[in-house]
């Protein structure tokens, strides 16, 4: 048995879980927040068998896209006295971040 933990977006993890419903995935969602934007995010755990990791990547991929976002600089954190203007800046937000573990030992109570 494996548990994937897949980092998704908030704007993606509705239709996700969606798809893994209808897949009959089981997952546990926790919300999470990202360190550089600062900005919520969804940590879902999936625990499948070995032989369907592959499947749920691939449905990972196909949900979760990435896109361009406009954001404004964040106030620095040096606490400088001098003057900041802050200014839109282009970043990638969106896909997924994914980590597959073995799992030793599972139960169900």
């Amino acid at each position: 048995m494996k548990l994937v933990i897949a980092v998704v977006q908030d704007d993606d993890v509705d239709d996700l879980v969606e798809k893994l419903v209808k897949e009959k995935i089981s997952s546990t969602k926790l919300a999470s927040t990202g360190g550089f934007l600062r900005q919520g995010n969804t940590t879902l755990m999936i625990g499948v068998e070995k032989d369907r990791v592959d499947s749920v990547i691939l449905l990972i991929k196909d949900i979760c896209k990435s896109r361009k976002r406009v954001v404004t600089t964040p106030i620095p954190p040096t606490g400088s006295a001098g003057v900041f203007i802050p200014y839109p800046i282009d970043i990638t937000v969106g896909g997924a971040t994914i980590f597959v573990v073995d799992i030793d030992r599972f139960e169900k109570i």
